[in-house]
């Protein structure tokens, strides 16, 4: 196992680092898994530590984070990680069949490797693409429309010292190298960039909607992009027509507002008359008063439940000052007072014991049970029964 990483390993974890605010670094972490993995094949025990080392981490964080993600590989893998798709849609069209041919001819299963150490076989859940399947990737790259007969010949000509052309995508690299455009390298291969075009199926839905005119209403294929100068220009003009739409602020009257029935209408702070609400469903004109922040969650639950007489508002929304059987409304204060009762009832849990389970109590209940059992003379089922009948 490397325990020692390599001058280049060191100068692009810097560069990796350094894409990432200062305060930030820790989110260097996913690209510095896939650099150790470029250098060891898999991230190892050592690799972690590198990476806790770098960013200032420890191992239990940086080991939480490899151990998530399916594409940190935890133990040595081979050149090329062979991937077969065995969901729903692959599956109904033969990928389980090509994964289980694949694995007879290899002789490994999941997620093992072969004795030559170039193919590590792994069945996924999904590779994201269902209008091309069955589908398998090598290392990430894209083989598509495969049965098991051109599946064998692809691990055939691997194991040979082959790179077979992938469907869509550059010609085939190794694990490693993958690893390293993966932590934000370019591949200066030559013939590393190609493009692929877009299956068939994916076109279908496209094809069906020229077919029978079938568009977004208003839409114009031809409208161009607009530049990021003219959209930011055309967000700016948008925003003055908003500004300019706004009512203009009543102005501060000497002499009070009148309301509706005579009466001086409430005012701002600045003496400006506040528009009258309008009433809810229930016929309530009361503002909603939020509720204040230095509360806690308890206290603010027990208020709702039991708010005090002399402080509830009953004309506010979702409010009702509770009564008893004699339509008397509680005193003011009866709120707290039970909420600091069931405070002092319950004291919060220490870190020994639960609440409650207490040394004292539970000799006392061992001695009450002796006494009734000594009492009656009856066994312990009997005395439980006891027990339960008192």
């Amino acid at each position: 196992m490397t325990t020692t990483f390599t001058d280049e390993t060191r100068e692009r974890a810097r560069d990796i680092i350094a894409r990432y605010p200062a305060d930030r670094s820790r989110s260097a972490l996913l690209p510095l898994l896939h650099l150790v993995q470029a250098e060891e094949g898999y991230v190892s025990p050592a690799g972690v530590a590198f990476c806790a080392e770098v960013l200032g981490l420890n191992k239990a964080q940086v080991g939480a984070v490899a151990t998530f993600y399916t594409m940190y590989k935890r133990k040595p893998t081979g050149d090329f990680l062979v991937s077969v798709c065995t969901n729903t849609m692959c599956n109904v069209l033969g990928g389980q069949e090509v994964y289980d041919t694949l694995a007879e001819h290899l002789g490994v299963g999941h997620d093992e490797t072969t004795t030559d150490g170039t193919i590590t076989l792994e069945h996924a859940e999904c590779l994201a693409a269902c209008d091309y399947g069955p589908v398998m990737t090598v290392n990430y790259d894209f083989f598509d429309g495969v049965d098991a007969s051109t599946a064998v010949g692809v691990v055939d000509e691997l194991r040979s010292g082959g790179r077979p052309m992938p469907t869509r995508g550059a010609r085939l690299c190794t694990l490693k190298e993958m690893a390293v455009q993966l932590a934000g390298f370019a591949d200066e291969r030559d013939g590393a960039v190609a493009d692929g075009g877009p299956g068939e199926p994916t076109l279908r839905g496209l094809r069906l909607a020229q077919q029978h005119g079938v568009s977004v209403p208003g839409f114009d294929p031809n409208t161009p992009i607009r530049s990021k100068a003219e959209a930011d220009k055309a967000a700016a003009e948008a925003k003055a027509k908003a500004e300019a739409a706004k009512p203009a602020p009543v102005e501060a009257s000497a002499a009070p507002v009148k309301g509706g029935d005579g009466a001086s209408a409430p005012t701002g702070a600045a003496g400006v008359a506040e528009p009258a609400l309008p009433a809810d469903a229930s016929g309530s004109t009361t503002r909603d008063v939020k509720a204040p922040d230095d509360k806690s969650p308890q206290v603010r639950t027990a208020e709702t439940r039991q708010p005090d007489a002399g402080t509830a508002v009953p004309d506010a929304p979702g409010t009702r000052v509770p009564t008893d059987r004699t339509g008397t409304a509680p005193e003011a204060g009866d709120a707290r007072a039970a909420e600091a009762a069931g405070v002092a009832a319950n004291p919060p849990a220490g870190d020994g014991k639960p609440a409650g389970d207490e040394a004292g109590a539970q000799e006392r209940n061992l001695t009450e049970a002796k006494a009734g059992t000594d009492a009656d003379g009856a066994g312990p089922a009997d005395a439980n029964e006891t027990g339960a009948q008192k």
